[in-house]
């Protein structure tokens, strides 16, 4: 049956068979060999022409329908990987336990982890259209590893799999109502440390936590304002230390560097009494909701006293660590003054972990100007020489501008507000795509970004609002449609 004739029902259940396969894979980034390799057998037996390239990338060719062969060639793209992140107290093992399901009338969520949509459920439409749509041009399905950690599969994608594409569609933005012609631009950066250590001689040893955050994507929601469990406890650890003696043992938040922190943790020995301990808490919870209050509901710093184990960091080095923290600017730092209410250039602090000896912590600036992600690198080294650090500098990722005549964008927009009855949002995002990538293989592509809805990704609370799902099917089917109707 052709997607024209289907029901809402019969496309939101048929896309969500293909993602249930998908979220019963465990598919971290940089562990996608698993789910590479089922989608290479899969697409294979239903008679694409597949490769799997050196990095796990899967390229599939899917012919053209009768009489549209000569039309130009459609790339729908997305990742296969995803942010593993659980909720406090849940048991979950991101490289052998598949993503547990679970539904309401109004949404598809996980139980008590990330859901993985992001993109799980690009990949699952983009494999149900090409099953599916009746109309099309010649079609490629390119499906990327690693692009929440570092993009890596869009980085190394050959220039081949580009070359001979006039349009690209990437399944991989987060409202049903909005196409993305735009995207900012960022670079991975890592403080290490290898801290020294000593015997603990205070009195009382506590574990200290903050929680309650909202967290959240840091493009999508670093403009409102949200708070940093990282940046809170360490501030709270530094008003500790002006009022009486702190021996640091360990510190650790955050799940993901491109995840605002919702929560982190620190054992510290201490000649303060649990009262002067607690007074001096409240006084930060005054000063944090100050700060965030409109973005924040609240945020809890637990105090439990503990059994001393192990040895304290030396005061030095505690210092160079609560001072790196407190130096990286965290949040939004510029907005744009050619898009309204977009933000233009912002940094966060993403993760602080400790194994052994050695601290890191994971800084990630963007912008949609690519000069003020180089400004930030170069803030970070001077950060890092300051506090005595090593900078590890990762990948430059470049952003995404506009084409202002892309046909593509005239095409979709058309489409959506004849099914819809509305116009749809075209906008720039402050989050990163592949597409920056794919643009400097082939500077000619004509690429827009779409998605189904989906909230709160990167966290726990994920989850996907299946109403958008057969609008947004019914939009790329109707969008191939007319491509076919071209000629290249």
């Amino acid at each position: 049956m052709s997607i024209e004739k289907m029901t809402e029902q019969e496309i939101r259940e048929g896309v969500l068979k293909e993602f249930e396969k998908l979220a019963a894979i465990p598919r971290p980034s940089g562990h996608e060999k698993g789910v590479s390799d089922f989608l290479k057998g899969y697409l294979a037996e239903l008679g694409f022409s597949v490769t799997q390239d050196s990095v796990n990338n899967i390229i599939a060719d899917v012919t053209a329908t009768k009489g549209s062969e000569g039309a130009p060639r459609t790339v729908l793209q997305g990742h296969m990987d995803m942010v593993c992140v659980a909720a406090p107290g849940v048991t979950y093992h991101p490289m052998t336990d598949p993503i547990r399901l679970k539904r309401t009338k109004e949404y598809l969520m996980a139980e008590g982890t990330s859901l993985g949509a992001d993109d799980g459920i690009g990949v699952a439409e983009a494999i149900f259209m090409a099953k599916n749509s009746e109309s099309h041009g010649p079609l490629r399905l390119i499906f990327t590893v690693d692009e929440e950690r570092g993009m890596e599969g869009a980085i190394h994608l050959a220039p081949e799999a580009l070359k001979d594409v006039t349009y690209l569609i990437n399944c991989d933005s987060e409202n049903y109502d909005e196409l993305t012609v735009g995207s900012a631009g960022s670079v991975d950066l890592a403080f290490r440390r290898e801290l020294k250590r000593t015997s603990v001689t205070l009195p009382k040893v506590y574990e200290l936590s903050v929680k309650g955050l909202k967290g959240g994507h840091s493009g999508e929601r670093i403009g409102d304002g949200r708070g940093n469990a990282i940046k809170a406890l360490a501030s709270a650890l530094r008003s500790l230390q002006e009022k009486g003696q702190v021996e640091l043992i360990s510190f650790e938040g955050g799940t993901a560097r491109n995840a605002i922190p919702s929560s982190s943790k620190a054992v510290f020995a201490t000649d303060l009494s649990e009262a002067e301990i607690q007074s001096m808490l409240k006084e930060e919870e005054t000063r944090f909701l100050a700060k965030h209050g409109n973005a924040e509901t609240g945020i809890d710093f637990l105090l439990e006293e503990r059994e001393a184990e192990g040895e304290a960091i030396i005061p030095g080095d505690t210092m160079r660590l609560l001072r790196l923290v407190g130096l990286l600017h965290s949040g939004t730092y510029a907005m744009s003054t050619v898009i309204p209410g977009l933000v233009e250039t912002s940094a966060n602090l993403g993760l602080l972990t400790m194994e052994g000896d050695m601290a890191e912590v994971a800084f990630f600036p963007r912008s949609s100007i690519d000069g003020k992600v180089d400004d930030f690198r170069r803030y970070a080294k001077d950060v890092a020489d300051l506090t005595g650090f090593e900078l590890q500098v990762g990948t430059q990722s470049p952003g995404w501008k506009e084409n202002k005549s892309s046909r593509l964008a005239k095409i979709m927009t058309e489409v959506f507000e004849q099914q819809n009855g509305m116009p749809m949002k075209v906008a720039s995002i402050h989050a990163g795509l592949e597409c920056g990538w794919h643009l400097r293989k082939n500077p000619g592509l004509d690429m827009v970004s779409i998605g189904v809805t989906t909230q709160d990704i990167h966290s726990p609370k994920e989850r996907l609002l299946l109403k958008t799902i057969a609008p947004q099917v019914r939009l790329i089917d109707e969008t191939l449609r007319r491509i076919a109707a071209e000629k290249a």
